[in-house]
This record gives structure tokens, C-alpha cells and sequence, in this order.
């Protein structure tokens, strides 16, 4: 057993609705104090000796790195007469970004952000174009930020103008028809010692005139009664309306507003009570075209005059299947559903009547269809277990595919195979759940699984490639994936089913999956580790703690686990549509019930656990992971290794160098390498 660092305990705490609940570790939260910079500092310096001495890391390493050295394209898109796409040429920390006159012609590099920091931690993390391909506006953030600095530059000149927009988190830029300016939204300037920590509220939407001053820019709507209200902002190609898209948090459901850019009126509310979630997809004219939820589990698109917007009627049906995403390009609806997590791409008129359907090249996942009403083409991603992100051109009009860049990996796909079983969790649901390795991998109570799964915030988890995963299983393991209530794989009931008080159905799904995989002999406790991030490492600590005998290791990525004090930092706040919140008293005990860090109890033997996170994660603040594994560490008894791994000048994951995430899934692999005993092959 590791000697840990000492942590100290404080007597320090809350009463919640009645009852006191301690809180020992609160002074983690503190991120930049002397004492939590000293205590990270310990807790790494343990961490990565013990990877030093894992002897099969460094091959680990080598595998990572050189099946990650393949290029890798971004879904191209056209403004103008230009195609933009990104691009990396394999180990590069960023992805490049390049446009071309034609598909026939060579790149040209737009913006390398590879060029901007020596460590590769400034990415690029938002980009529009506007409409005449003139005008490249883009959002950096540093070191794994959600905040964004937006920047403007001359597609001709590749010169930047003088505009420089900050502030800017959760947001898009959406230029004027013209190319004279763009909307985006923001937050007041934060203080400078606590900006990666306080609660983002109060959203504004602002107009930018193109070579102005921030200073200058034109405050749209704000609505200051309504501090938890965000806005997206977007201009119909028409140029006609501005349409708000008014999200509240994560709450699937939103209000949809407009404003007349011709006759300059007012912002009109158009669906205000947010009772289902609403996307615009076009218009023509005053007939807006939604996708919705409304009156439909499964969604549908419809249509709704602005003039009369109290009758909606149904363009595409809803279906047995989950409507994922749609588009309207070149008068057709492209409409990406869900079946059992799998693709399926159906086509339509604006009547309703269905074209065809997009012949895809397998069981996996899509992702693109963009463009124009006057594009009469697009582009699509398609990827798989063990498919690559390939790139298709698609012709709207022929129905024919091609692929327009396709990436070679230093692996043969004929070598694996996946499977798709369906399993009954706790209460009897039918669970969908992946199962991927190399044929040549007998299962048995002695084959390494990765256990893998999600379950929240209306995100579906479908098939998709990763390195990581081809490595572990070349090593000899399993992956599998399974499709937990709280995602969006059947649409509105799913999700809602692993939500606030039915939260529990997400983790009997998880452990269920677990005790399927043992009980038809895939594996067995000593050989299983679980892991997920972000919602994912909230799913694995609540598992950790309710199950620690049925695992054999456990990784939770920089997981929300305190859920007691989840809303009291950034954007925290927003995630109570799908926990619940601490200030409700039912709510409350529900989120105790299975909160991470109040669920460890001392003398307990834990299983193998190594908990990630950034040192300054501005999306979930990374005191959950600090004070976490000072809870187990403290609780924990027996020989099992209790972990933190703390990536510095890090956030939430978005835009993480890829030397980073090559160095973390090294440690990770190392790290299970020795905690399931594992005997690599080949």
C-alpha cells in the first residue's frame, strides 16, 4: 500500500435542510493557495513515481504514439467559393485549419495553433466563416479553458484584423448575411483571482461591427431577471431574422425568440415557456422549420408560421427511432437517427417525403450533413469501433458517396470484431451494450475488459474510434460500451428516466453491464476496470462506492462527485435539470444518496483507482477530484493503490495537446496493466 501524502482534515461544513454534512476537505478548493499547490504537488510526485516503475509503460507509450501518427481530418464545410476543413498530420499538438479554392486544389493553411504557445495548450475551440468565405473569425482558449478570446482574420491576407473579443464562454459567432459584423454572447469581465471558479450567470447577447472595439459592440438582449438564461445567436440565410436560441442550463427543453433584422424590431418571443426543446433548422419567409421534441419522445420536424405561432404542424413524423440531429441543405432535410446507437441517415423534402436513405458502411456513427439551402452537396464523418473518422462527399441530387479523405492506421480492422447484446438492468430495462476485441481473444474469467459508459445530459454513446481502445485491445482486453439511461440513444424517456430522482437507473444500468459481462464469463472482478469522464466520472465514483467489490479497478475522469456543491462553481449551476438540486430538500436527498464523496466509508477495501483531472478544469471544478480522493485515500483499507494523476496547465479536456493525452493514456493503461495483472500480448 502507497504511503500518502497527508492530507489534512478540517472541521468544517454545512447544514442542509436539517442535518450537518461534513465537509473535511473544503480547503481544496481553494486551487491556488500555498497549501493546495504543495498538496498537488505531493500527491503527483507519488502518482508518477509509481507509473515510473510500471516496466511495460514505456512500450505502452511507444504503441500509443505510433498508431496515433496518422492524419486526421475535420468534416469540410463551404462559405463562398471555399472549402475549409482542419487537419492534423498526426502527433501534432493542435489541429490545423486550411481552406481550398476547390476539392481538386491543394490546402492552404488558414491558421496554425501550433504556432501560438511553445507547450501547445492554446487551441482553437470555435471558428466561423462568414457567408462570402472573406472572413475567418475564431475563438482560442488556453491551457484547457472554456473561456475564449475571439479573433478575426483576412481569409486573402491570412492577416489578422484588429479585432479581439474576450469573455466569451458557451457561445458561437454568427456573421450578417453582408460579412460586416457577427452576434455572440458573453459574460461580464470575472475577477482575475477567481475566473476559473465562479458561477457563470447573466449572458449577454452582443452584436460585433467588424473592425470596432469591443467597447463599441451593441448589446442585444440580456435579461438580467433571468441570471441561469444563456443565448445562442443566429441569422436566417435569408438575412430576414435574427433567431435566439434561449437555453437555460442543460435543460433539453428551450425558448426560441427572433428579431426582423429588416424593419429593425423588437425581439419577439416566439415559443417563451421552454416546454420542449426546439432547434431551428430554416425558413422560408415567416415559416420557420424546428426540430422538436414537442409532443414527441422521439422528436419530429415541424413547421411554425411566426405570424400564427399557435399551430404547428408536422413536417417528419416522429419515429420508433431517435432523431439525433437534422439539417436543411440544398431543400432537403438530412435527419440522423438512432437505432439500438447505431446511424441511420433518412432524406427528405421540405413537403415531408422522403427521398432515400444514406447508404453508410456499416454499424457505427455519423456526424456532419452541413451546408446551405443553395448547396447541393456535403460532407459527412463516419466512424466505428475499429473505422477511422473517414470523410464522405455526398451528392444531394445523385445520392452517390465518395470519400473525400480517408486516414491509414497501422492496424487491420478484419482483425477485430464488435457485437451488440442487450442485458436487463435492475429493474428489468433492456440495456443496449458493445462488446469489441480481436478474434483471436478467447473471453474468459481471465481476459481484461474495459468497462465503459456515460449516461447523462441527452448524449447518446455510439460507436467511435480511439486509439486508446485499439491499444487495449491489442494488449489482450475487452472493450465495451454501454448505453445507460440519462443519454439520448431512445430519445426524451431514456434520457429522463437517468435523471434527478431516477439518477440510480444510470449506475443499476452500469453495475448491471458488469455483472453481465462476469456472469456469461467475459471477465471476472479481478480483471474488470471501469472507467468514463466528466458525467462518466461521476458514474464510476458512485459505482466505486456502492459496488467496490465488484471491480477490479476503477478510473474516474474529471468527474463531478460532490453532489452537495456541484452548482457553487462555473457552470455547475446548470447541471441540476439533470441532478437535481442541493437546494431542493427531496432533490437533495436523492444526490446524498449516491454522492461520490459522501458515500466513502471508512475501513472499507477499495479497488485499484486512479482519479484524473486538470489543475484548473473550469468546467468541473477539479476540487471534486481533490477532495474525492482525499476521501478514499482516508477511508480506504488493504494494499490497492488510491491515485490522483493532476495534469497542470490542463482543463476539462477540450483542446488537450495531443502529447498530453498521449502521456495520461499511457498512465492509464500502465496503470491496469498492473492493477488487473495483466500479460500483454502479441
Amino acid at each position: 500500500m502507497p504511503t500518502y501524502p497527508k492530507t489534512h482534515r478540517h472541521d468544517e461544513g454545512e447544514t442542509l435542510h436539517g442535518q450537518h454534512i461534513p465537509d473535511p476537505y473544503r480547503w481544496l478548493e481553494e486551487l491556488d493557495s500555498e497549501q493546495t499547490r504543495e498538496w498537488i504537488e505531493a500527491q503527483n510526485e507519488l502518482t508518477f513515481d509509481i507509473f515510473k516503475n510500471i516496466p511495460q509503460r514505456e512500450s505502452i507509450h511507444q504503441r500509443i504514439e505510433s498508431l496515433w501518427n496518422y492524419e486526421k481530418f475535420g468534416i469540410p464545410f463551404t462559405r463562398g467559393k471555399r472549402l475549409f476543413f482542419s487537419r492534423n498530420n498526426g502527433l501534432q499538438n493542435q489541429n490545423v485549419m486550411y481552406w481550398m479554392p476547390d476539392q481538386e486544389s491543394d490546402p492552404i493553411e488558414l491558421l496554425d495553433p501550433n504556432q501560438l504557445s511553445e507547450d501547445g495548450t492554446i487551441a482553437l475551440t470555435g471558428h466561423a466563416v462568414s457567408d462570402d468565405g472573406q472572413y475567418f473569425a475564431y475563438g482560442l482558449s488556453s491551457a484547457g479553458s472554456d473561456w475564449q478570446e475571439w479573433k478575426v482574420r483576412e481569409i486573402d491576407t491570412g492577416k489578422d484584423l484588429s479585432d479581439h473579443i474576450k469573455w466569451v464562454k458557451f457561445s458561437n459567432a454568427a456573421w450578417t448575411p453582408d460579412g460586416t459584423g457577427f452576434y455572440y454572447s458573453r459574460y461580464d469581465e470575472p475577477k482575475e483571482e477567481s475566473q476559473y471558479k465562479d458561477a457563470n450567470y447573466n449572458q449577454k447577447l452582443y452584436y460585433h461591427s467588424l473592425g470596432t472595439s469591443q467597447d463599441d459592440d451593441i448589446l442585444i438582449y440580456e435579461r438580467p431577471d433571468q441570471k441561469e438564461w444563456g443565448f445562442h445567436g443566429g441569422v436566417t440565410e435569408d438575412g430576414h431574422y435574427l433567431v435566439i436560441t434561449v437555453w437555460q442550463g442543460t435543460h433539453r427543453e428551450n425558448a426560441l425568440f427572433y428579431k426582423d433584422l429588416l424593419s429593425d424590431g423588437d425581439i419577439v418571443e416566439l415559443l417563451p415557456n421552454f416546454d420542449a426543446a426546439y432547434y431551428y433548422l430554416g425558413n422560408d419567409g415567416p415559416v420557420f422549420y424546428l426540430e422538436t421534441d414537442r409532443d414527441a419522445p422521439m422528436s419530429r420536424i415541424v413547421a411554425i408560421d411566426i405570424n400564427n405561432s399557435d399551430q404547428i404542424r408536422d413536417i417528419i413524423p416522429e419515429s420508433s427511432d431517435a432523431l439525433e440531429y437534422a439539417s436543411l441543405v440544398g431543400n432537403t432535410f438530412i435527419t440522423g437517427y438512432l437505432h439500438d446507437a447505431s446511424s441511420h441517415i433518412r432524406l427528405y423534402k421540405t413537403d415531408g417525403t422522403h427521398i432515400r436513405d444514406v447508404k453508410l458502411p456499416g454499424i457505427g456513427s455519423t456526424g456532419g450533413f452541413g451546408g446551405k439551402r443553395t448547396n447541393r452537396d456535403t460532407y459527412f464523418m463516419f466512424t466505428g469501433f475499429t473505422t477511422p473518422g473517414t470523410i464522405y462527399h455526398y451528392d444531394l441530387e445523385t445520392g452517390q458517396s465518395a470519400i473525400f479523405r480517408q486516414p491509414e492506421v497501422d492496424f487491420n480492422p478484419g482483425d477485430y470484431l464488435t457485437e451488440q447484446i442487450f442485458y436487463n438492468s435492475k429493474d428489468g430495462t433492456r440495456v443496449p451494450l458493445f462488446i469489441t476485441r480481436k478474434k483471436d481473444v478467447t473471453p474468459s474469467v481471465n481476459t481484461p475488459v474495459y468497462l465503459y459508459g456515460y449516461g447523462g445530459f441527452n448524449i447518446a454513446q455510439t460507436p467511435s474510434f480511439s486509439i486508446g481502445n485499439l491499444v487495449w485491445m491489442e494488449m489482450g482486453g475487452i472493450f465495451a460500451q454501454a448505453s445507460l439511461r440519462g443519454g439520448g440513444e431512445y430519445g426524451k424517456t431514456w434520457h429522463e428516466s437517468g435523471t434527478k430522482r431516477n439518477k440510480q437507473n444510470v449506475f443499476d444500468d452500469f453495475i448491471a453491464a458488469a455483472e453481465w459481462l462476469i456472469d456469461n464469463n467475459y471477465t471476472s472482478t479481478p480483471k474488470l476496470a471501469i472507467g468514463g469522464g466528466s458525467n462518466g466520472g461521476l458514474l464510476v465514483g458512485a459505482c466505486l462506492t456502492q459496488r467496490p467489490d465488484l471491480f477490479g479497478a476503477c478510473l474516474p475522469a474529471v468527474g463531478v462527485l460532490d453532489m452537495l456543491r456541484f452548482h457553487k462553481f462555473t457552470i455547475g449551476w446548470a447541471w441540476t435539470s439533470d441532478y437535481g438540486s442541493p437546494d431542493d430538500p427531496e432533490e437533495c436527498k436523492a444526490l446524498m444518496a449516491y454522492s461520490p464523496y459522501h458515500n466513502t466509508a471508512e475501513g472499507t477495501a477499495y479497488p485499484p483507482t486512479l482519479i484524473t483531472t486538470g489543475d484548473h478544469d473550469d468546467r468541473v471544478f477539479p476540487a471534486h477530484s481533490f477532495k474525492f480522493v482525499s476521501a478514499l485515500q482516508h477511508a480506504h483499507t488493504g494494499k490497492n493503490p488510491i491515485l490522483i494523476r493532476i495534469e497542470t496547465r490542463a482543463g476539462h479536456g477540450a483542446g488537450k495537446p495531443t502529447s498530453k493525452a498521449i502521456e495520461e493514456l499511457a498512465d492509464r493503461w500502465a496503470f491496469l496493466v498492473r492493477a488487473l495483472s495483466i500479460e500483454i500480448q502479441g
